[in-house]
């Protein structure tokens, strides 16, 4: 599930169009963070990123559903980059 967003692990990414994730929490546009990893969870449509935010892990969750962040998740590209 890594490559469905097309991230590297290692790579800081600055989030370049805000976007909300499955827990409500805005991602602004500037935020930085080091990918680790992905974990995706079929039962629920889950997908789970593994970042680092100031040297602490963190998770952020995504809902791969329309009616969440399918969308997001789609069109990932446009909303972060490699920093």
């Amino acid at each position: 599930m890594d490559n469905s967003l097309h991230l590297i692990p290692g790579q800081d990414y600055l989030v370049i169009k805000p976007f909300v994730d499955y827990d409500g929490i805005v991602h602004g546009v500037g935020e930085i963070w080091t990918y680790q990893g992905t974990n995706f969870l079929p039962y629920d449509d889950g997908l789970t990123l593994h970042v680092l935010v100031d040297n602490k892990a963190v998770v952020y969750r995504l809902q791969w559903r329309d009616e969440a962040q399918a969308e997001i998740i789609d069109n990932f590209k446009q909303y972060v980059e490699p920093y």
